[in-house]
């Protein structure tokens, strides 16, 4: 497992789908780091239509809270890859990243990227009596609205979710619009935040195996004291070897 520095941000997916369109990319570059791994698992089905049929709530299946694993303290024995704040399964076929703040060196999130779609993964605290899903989606319709987009209210295997779509002005100050799917999880004490992004943000097809790799994740808060939507930390595996910028060259990042 490789961690290099990457050349393609989650805004990037969005403008490469945009340039199969025939529009150029919007010009936003954040620094993430890509995981080479060779030997992942193929993640378990989110069991969409089991949930629609049974009517099971949907952390019935994942994504998962420390307490309720048992291998929590060995991730490796059973395939999962500890970020911190997220323990997450690797899938064949896909690339885990960590998005990178520039300024502190701190992993901000969490991307499983495949071809031309990603899902951003980010944890936050929550309050112990109620959830923060409802509220976000309230202001996600807000400043969509105020940005002048369209917000769709919708269905989807992990419960409620929001359809984005925003304006979006290119390098060559031509108008285009850029869109998101975003799925929001409460559990105990924390709440889960996935956007899809590029194709996977308007094409079930390629939506799907992202959100069954979402559904595999484990959700590790810790016990201490966090204010409400401040964010779980993550950070780099012990057992990865981090490759430095001078080896940036070598990942096209989508390929």
């Amino acid at each position: 497992m490789i961690f290099r520095r990457a050349n393609s941000s989650p805004a990037d997916l969005d403008a490469r789908d945009r340039r199969r369109r025939g529009r150029r990319p919007a010009d936003d570059d954040v620094p993430t780091y890509a995981v080479d791994e060779q030997s992942g698992t193929e993640a378990a089905d989110t069991g969409a239509g089991t949930r629609a049929a049974t009517g099971a709530t949907p952390r019935a299946q994942g994504p998962y809270d420390a307490s309720e694993v048992e291998s929590l303290h060995e991730p490796l024995e059973v395939g999962r890859i500890d970020l911190g704040g997220l323990q997450v399964h690797p899938v064949e076929g896909m690339e885990l990243r960590l998005q990178v703040d520039e300024e502190s060196q701190s992993v901000v999130a969490a991307l499983f990227v495949q071809e031309d779609s990603a899902l951003e993964l980010r944890p936050f605290a929550a309050p112990r009596t109620e959830g923060l899903w409802d509220e976000i989606r309230r202001e996600i319709a807000a400043e969509t609205t105020r940005r002048g987009g369209m917000v769709t209210e919708g269905t989807g295997p992990f419960g409620p979710e929001v359809k984005v779509v925003v304006p979006a002005m290119m390098p060559d100050g031509q108008q285009a619009t850029q869109a998101s799917r975003i799925v929001g999880v409460d559990g105990p004490r924390w709440f889960l935040r996935g956007t899809l992004i590029g194709r996977a943000a308007v094409e079930p097809d390629a939506a799907e195996p992202l959100l069954a790799a979402m559904a595999q994740v484990v959700v590790v808060r810790g016990k201490g004291p966090m204010a409400p939507r401040d964010m779980i930390p993550l950070r780099l595996p012990d057992e990865a070897q981090r490759v430095g910028p001078e080896d940036a060259d070598d990942v096209d990042g989508l390929g």
